[in-house]
């Protein structure tokens, strides 16, 4: 217990020391650690409005996937754009992603518009030619075609009041518990301690006996030991695309 606790404190210290403000006539412009898929901090702009804030990208997630060639105006890119941002409680307004917070909920809106963010951000790699069909819809065969029963997005408030998306909750059974999945498109050291941190912020919330998991896209490229590292530390159960087939049995069960 006492490693996890030092690992959550080192985690709110490395936040608090890479976020950073500057002022832009009435906005704010905060700085984050989290980067985007070109290893840039993302940047978020906030406005007092009244007694409330409004948080924004100021467009450029959404920019950034058009220029990129990532067109969102099919409609099966729409579904999978209000499916992102539904999960967070973020809108889409005018080419921009929005959340409106008061003071007692500003950290969480704040938490709710990046990770929003970096999903909507994933929505790139729909534009290259070579991906078949997306890995989530891949995941979704799988469970179906190994009969293993599941609730699809499903989201969690921590203990600390964030909000957490998971993928899929499987139901308790006679012989095991409750098991929750994330599925990780693209396995790094931050999309995997983004997932260690939601399950272990959520797992206070559930059954003590509750499991967690993360689907590692493996396909085309090799896993780094610090992913599994990090989201071992967090007791999140690693499960690489190519070995799936060895954990059905535990989640069918």
């Amino acid at each position: 217990m006492s490693d996890v606790e030092s690992l959550v404190g080192e985690y709110w210290t490395w936040l608090r020391q890479r976020t950073s403000l500057r002022e832009i006539g009435d906005w704010t412009e905060i700085t984050t650690p989290f980067l985007d898929r070109h290893n840039d901090c993302l940047q978020i702009y906030a406005q007092r409005d009244g007694d409330r804030f409004v948080l924004t990208d100021d467009g450029y997630t959404i920019s950034d996937l058009e220029m990129s060639g990532c067109s969102i105006d099919s409609p099966k890119r729409q579904r999978l754009l209000r499916t992102a941002l539904n999960g967070f409680g973020v809108r889409h307004v005018e080419g921009a992603l929005e959340v409106r917070a008061g003071i007692a909920d500003f950290a969480r809106k704040k938490h709710d518009l990046i990770q929003a963010m970096l999903a909507t951000s994933d929505l790139f790699y729909l534009a290259s030619p070579t991906v078949a069909s997306l890995f989530y819809e891949d995941v979704v065969r799988w469970l179906d075609d190994a009969d293993i029963r599941y609730t699809p997005e499903v989201k969690f408030t921590g203990a600390s009041g964030y909000d957490h998306r998971f993928d899929f909750v499987i139901p308790r059974s006679r012989s095991e518990p409750e098991r929750v999945l994330r599925v990780i498109n693209r396995p790094d050291r931050q999309a995997a301690q983004t997932v260690a941190f939601a399950w272990h912020d959520a797992r206070d919330v559930r059954s003590p006996e509750s499991r967690a998991y993360a689907v590692l896209n493996d396909e085309g490229r090799s896993i780094s030991s610090n992913v599994v590292e990090a989201l071992n530390a967090y007791e999140v159960t690693a499960v690489p695309w190519a070995r799936r087939n060895e954990f059905e049995q535990e989640l069918a069960a």
